[in-house]
């Protein structure tokens, strides 16, 4: 264990209990979800420098301008994705690790893809500390999901897609559950779809503030070179 995880996380207990009671006040129901905000040692997720900062509600960066989202947002999500219970988990949009850490708390199976290799080896090197062993990790345009595990129980997004990608769609397990943001820079809402016998049903949620979901091709455009 490093001295980073064992130096803060010893003291930093109490401060997610008080972080617990904060989403509880928020409307966070299930025991599950709040039992892993509380296990999950948010400051290994972030910069040293923004340690102090990380079990305020909010969103902190992490580089490559991309940020961990504030904890409300985990939490509200993983309880939507888990409503009927999930086994297998996909995560679109690994990031700094943290919501894949507190997926890999609750979930038998998790898989996350990050299209930001540099996030994604800090996030492998954050769960391997905190002994998770329940995950698969992948490099790849997350828009496309990950259809050699598929289908899955539950698949979270986390960041906003224009529409609706048809591929996540298709790797939902018959009663699964589908959590994304849609929209773009203007607009955004978060969208709870369904898959039951009859078909799709989506639910709008809330409005939302994530930041986008870009398409390894659109990626590459800017860069003026692919990967």
């Amino acid at each position: 264990m490093t001295a980073r995880l064992s130096g803060i996380g010893m003291t930093s207990a109490r401060t997610r209990e008080r972080l617990v009671g904060r989403l509880r006040e928020a409307g966070i129901r299930s025991e599950a979800v709040l039992d892993a905000m509380r296990r999950i040692p948010r400051h290994l997720f972030v910069d040293e420098a923004l340690a102090h900062r990380a079990y305020e509600d909010t969103a902190l960066p992490i580089g490559h301008n991309q940020t961990i989202s504030q904890p409300y947002t985990v939490a509200h999500m993983t309880e939507l994705a888990f409503a009927d219970g999930a086994r297998r988990v996909l995560e679109v949009g690994t990031g700094s690790g943290y919501q894949t850490a507190v997926l890999c708390a609750i979930a038998a199976e998790v898989y996350s893809v990050e299209r930001i290799e540099p996030l994604l080896r800090t996030a492998r090197r954050c769960l391997q500390e905190l002994n998770f062993r329940n995950f698969r990790l992948q490099h790849s345009d997350g828009s496309h999901g990950w259809a050699q595990y598929a289908p899955f129980d539950a698949i979270v997004v986390t960041a906003a897609a224009a529409d609706v990608p048809a591929g996540l769609v298709e790797q939902l397990a018959t009663g699964g559950r589908l959590v994304i943001p849609v929209g773009d820079a203007t607009r955004q809402e978060l969208r709870l779809l369904r898959l039951t016998a009859d078909g799709l049903v989506s639910e709008t949620i809330e409005t939302a503030n994530f930041v986008p979901l870009i398409p390894d091709s659109v990626d590459a455009d800017r860069r003026g070179t692919g990967r």
